[in-house]
């Protein structure tokens, strides 16, 4: 074990140690450059890194390349010579190759672990970002997640929030005068951007079993962390989806973690790739989110690292949070480019040796240049860094090969089956069928109150006597809580055979084949 995280050489020879250190690799990070550049290697020693420490890593593999961790590199690769080479010029005598302990994850349950929470969990906030919906309909969505937290009824999956939002649409009357106007325009438009999300593969996304937070910092039982690795190939398809995720994730981090102050080291790394996605288009709620959230983990011992090719990418609020930067080349073609060069050559801090603009520019595949934190968190002088060689296998591992992984897990089966426990959805039927037994019944006494009526005018017409209109109605009254009055809602509605034929049709028809 050491206090630095080795990254590679710098100065003019390479031969100077540049590291990052671990007691403050939870002051975030940032590791930027332009397509083909080196992130995906460079992302992949840094989690070697951290693991070998004992530090447990999430990163998601955008192309899949990432999943060689599992995998030892090998004298047989093409690139051995090379990668040998670059560690004699870095000073890297104790080069090896080794696997590392791997957990593999996938929302869709595919080709990993599946990753679930519930739409209480999410939240209104992330769950409206996810579905892009309008303030007024995101003010819906807040009603009916308060209306079931009131009410006793869970959402998990989206069978409940869409059961929520039908009785929310046939009882908006009332509602309306309690939690402010609720539209069915508003509730359509949440509808459809469920049916969207369904779609997309979202359904696999809520329910239970919910992760637990302690299944991604787990260490190897040589106290090596391990490195959760998130398949996200197939799931970049559904940005939205991606980024939303990734940020729920985070969030909980941040909800759930005790503070630990300053530690020694991190108590797990987060690796953010392709983090213009969480930027792109967000409203100043979210992003407010986001660097609260980036501000205040760090005392939680989580170091964020946003991963992205442009530094202007990540908002200049969070982008001043993050103290360890890696910048791999930019691409500076058009006047915005060179715009953007002389930005993210602005934030480090001078070294006279060279032009920190044109280091950017210059740096070949396997280089950056880097600045990391040092003695008392300042910012360290900006350097040439030629980038160590990674020791777990440069690419993807076969589906074989990841089957095995995944079955050799230390939570193997806890995730696979998916559960569906009693829900806003059962509940909400089981008032549906309660309700049409008491229209029923209802309108079972009133026949036969008129069939009595009737019988009773017949009968008194024969005698000659007056009939007068019977006035004794049975009346209740009811003293219950808000509960009571939702069911008597229902139940006027549902009264004589209209109402039935609407509890058979509407109803019947949103729980049918669940």
């Amino acid at each position: 074990m050491s206090d630095t995280i080795f990254m590679g050489g710098g100065g003019e020879d390479y031969a100077t140690y540049q590291g990052l250190l671990l007691k403050y690799a939870n002051r975030h990070g940032l590791v930027a450059g332009a397509t083909g550049t080196g992130k995906t290697v460079t992302l992949q020693i840094m989690a070697e890194s951290f693991a070998s420490e004992g530090v447990p890593v999430f990163l998601s593999d955008v192309k899949g390349d990432l999943s060689g961790l599992a995998r030892s590199g090998s004298e047989t690769f093409k690139l051995h010579d090379a990668f040998t080479k670059r560690a004699g010029i870095i000073g890297f005598d104790d080069y090896s190759y080794g696997a590392f302990p791997v957990t593999f994850w996938d929302l869709f349950g595919e080709q990993g672990h599946p990753i679930r929470t519930t739409v209480s969990e999410m939240g209104p906030l992330l769950l409206s970002r996810l579905l892009e919906l309008t303030d007024a309909q995101e003010g819906v969505l807040n009603i009916a997640v308060r209306v079931a937290d009131e009410e006793g009824m869970p959402l998990l999956d989206l069978k409940d929030l869409q059961a929520m939002l039908v009785w929310l649409g046939e009882n908006r009357g009332e509602l309306s005068l309690r939690y402010g106007n609720i539209s069915t325009a508003s509730i359509g438009a949440i509808q459809r951007q469920l049916l969207v999300l369904e779609n997309q593969g979202g359904t696999n996304f809520f329910g239970e079993p919910a992760l637990e937070l302690t299944d991604i910092m787990r260490t190897d039982i040589d106290g090596r962390g391990r490195i959760n690795i998130l398949a996200a190939d197939k799931l970049m398809g559904s940005p939205r989806l991606y980024a939303t995720s990734l940020l729920w994730l985070l969030s909980e981090l941040f909800e759930e973690l005790p503070e630990v102050g300053d530690p020694d080291k991190p108590r797990l790394v987060f690796f953010f790739d392709e983090a213009h996605l969480l930027f792109d288009d967000a409203p100043k709620a979210l992003v407010d989110k986001v660097e609260q959230v980036a501000r205040l983990i760090r005392s939680k011992g989580v170091g964020v690292y946003f991963v992205t090719q442009n530094p202007s990418d990540v908002p200049e609020d969070i982008l001043g949070q993050l103290g360890n930067r890696i910048q791999h080349a930019l691409r500076a073609f058009t006047a915005r480019d060179r715009k953007q060069l002389k930005m993210a050559a602005q934030t480090y801090r001078d070294n006279p040796r060279f032009s920190t603009e044109d280091a950017i520019r210059e740096v070949g595949v396997g280089e950056a240049v880097t600045s990391f934190l040092e003695a008392k968190g300042a910012p360290g002088v900006v350097e040439r860094t030629l980038i160590r060689p990674p020791s777990s296998q440069l690419g993807p591992i076969t589906s074989a090969e990841r089957r095995e992984v995944i079955n050799a897990s230390p939570i193997a089966g806890k995730y696979e089956a998916k559960k569906d426990r009693e829900s806003a959805y059962e509940l909400l039927r089981g008032r549906a069928e309660e309700a049409a037994k008491a229209a029923e019944e209802a309108e079972r006494q009133e026949a036969e109150a008129k069939e009595a009526e009737s019988a009773y005018k017949t009968g008194r017409r024969y005698e000659g006597e007056r009939v007068g209109r019977s006035t004794s109605r049975s009346s209740t009254r009811s003293t219950g809580g808000f509960g009571d009055a939702l069911t008597k809602m229902v139940v006027k509605e549902l009264k004589g055979t209209t109402g039935r034929r609407i509890v058979r049709g509407i109803l019947g028809g949103l729980f049918k084949g669940r």
